[in-house]
C-alpha cells in the first residue's frame, strides 16, 4: 500500500538564504532511495519560513526504511541547520 508522508519544517528567519541549496541537497537522496516514487516541497504563501514537504512511498516498510537511514551517519543531512523547531512527520495510506 503507498503512503504519503508529510514533513512540517519551520525554518529560522536567518536560513532562509541557504534553505534552497540544502533542501535541494536533501530532497536528492530521499528521491533516490529505494521505494521512494516522489517528492514535492510546498512554500506557506502567508509565510516564508513554513515548508512542507510531501513524499511518496511504495509502502509503509519503504518509509521506514528511508527514515531508519537518515538516523545513521551515512544518512545524515543539513536541514536541521535551518530548522527553528522539530519538524513534525505525519504519514497518511489511502482510505480504500
Amino acid at each position: 500500500m503507498n503512503i504519503t508522508s508529510l514533513l512540517d519544517l519551520r525554518l529560522k528567519p536567518e536560513a532562509l538564504a541557504d534553505a534552497p541549496a540544502i533542501i535541494t541537497e536533501t530532497l536528492s537522496a530521499t528521491r533516490a532511495f529505494a521505494g521512494c516514487l516522489g517528492v514535492e516541497v510546498l512554500r506557506d504563501t502567508a509565510d516564508e519560513t513554513h515548508v512542507l514537504v510531501l513524499e511518496r512511498w511504495e509502502s509503509l516498510e519503504a518509509d521506514d526504511a528511508y527514515r531508519a537511514w537518515r538516523a545513521t551517519p551515512e544518512g545524515a543531512s543539513r536541514l536541521g541547520e535551518l530548522l527553528s523547531a522539530p519538524p513534525t512527520l505525519t504519514r497518511f495510506a489511502p482510505d480504500d
